[in-house]
C-alpha cells in the first residue's frame, strides 16, 4: 500500500509539470522563440557549448538563456559577460530543473525580444530526464572523461533526447575512452537520435552543432505557420 501511494504520487507530480511544460510551450510559440533544453554532467561542457553558440549566432539572432543549478548564479554569470538577457534559477536542494521554475523564468525574460532561448539545466543525467520544461529540443552532452560507458549507464536521459553531443573527443585516447561506442551505444537506446562527436577545445564538430540549432529553429517556425 506504502508503495503503491509513493508510485501514484510521482505519477501526479510528473503528470502536473507535462501540464505546465505544455503551456510554457504555448508561451514559447506565441514570442516565436526557438527553446533548447542543454542536459548533463557537470564538467560535460553545456556552458561553454551554450557561451562558444551565442558568439556564433548573436549577431544573427536575438538570444537569451536560463541556468539552471544547486545553489549560485556563476553559469549565470558567464551568459550575463556576453550582453544576453539571462535569468538564474536556483533549485536549491532539488537535481532538476521543473516547468514552473522555468515558467517564473519566462515572467523575468523578454521573451518577444528573442528568438533563441537556451536552458541550461542543472548538471546530472538522471534527474532531469522526466522533467519536461517546454522546450522544443532536447540535448545531452557528455564527455569521453567520463568514461565510455556513460551512455548505457543512463539510458532514460538519451531515450528522450533528439540530440547527443560527445565532447571532449581530443583526449579520448588519453582517457581510455572510445567515443564511437558512445555513439552505437546512443543509438542503439534512440535510433532516431541525432549524434555529434565534438571538441570544444578545438573546435571540431562545432559547425555541426551550428547546423542543427539552425535547423531546428526552422522546423519550429514552419510549423508554427
Amino acid at each position: 500500500m506504502h508503495t503503491t501511494e509513493e508510485v501514484t504520487i510521482g505519477y501526479d507530480i510528473l503528470a502536473a509539470n507535462r501540464k505546465l511544460a505544455q503551456n510554457n510551450r504555448k508561451t514559447l510559440d506565441k514570442s516565436e522563440v526557438t527553446a533548447f533544453n542543454i542536459m548533463g554532467a557537470i564538467g560535460s561542457g553545456k556552458t561553454l557549448l551554450v557561451e562558444k553558440t551565442i558568439a556564433a549566432l548573436g549577431n544573427r539572432w536575438r538570444i537569451g538563456a536560463i541556468a539552471g543549478d544547486v545553489v549560485a548564479s556563476l553559469d549565470a554569470s558567464r551568459f550575463e559577460k556576453l550582453g544576453i538577457p539571462v535569468i538564474g534559477l536556483n533549485t536549491g536542494k532539488e537535481c532538476h530543473l521543473d516547468a514552473h521554475l522555468v515558467e517564473h523564468g519566462f515572467q523575468k525574460l523578454p521573451l518577444d525580444a528573442l528568438d533563441i532561448l537556451f536552458i541550461e539545466n542543472v548538471g546530472n543525467l538522471i534527474c532531469p530526464a522526466d522533467y519536461e520544461l517546454g522546450e522544443h529540443k532536447r540535448v545531452v552532452i557528455v564527455s569521453v572523461s567520463e568514461g565510455d560507458d556513460i551512455v548505457e549507464k543512463h539510458p532514460l536521459i538519451f531515450s528522450t533526447a533528439d540530440l547527443i553531443i560527445v565532447n571532449k573527443i581530443d583526449i579520448a585516447k588519453a582517457v581510455n575512452a572510445d567515443a564511437d561506442k558512445m555513439v552505437r551505444d546512443a543509438r542503439i537506446i534512440n535510433p532516431r537520435i541525432d549524434v555529434l562527436k565534438m571538441s570544444l577545445k578545438t573546435g571540431e564538430g562545432f559547425d555541426e552543432w551550428v547546423d542543427f540549432v539552425k535547423k531546428s529553429i526552422s522546423l519550429v517556425m514552419e510549423n508554427q505557420d
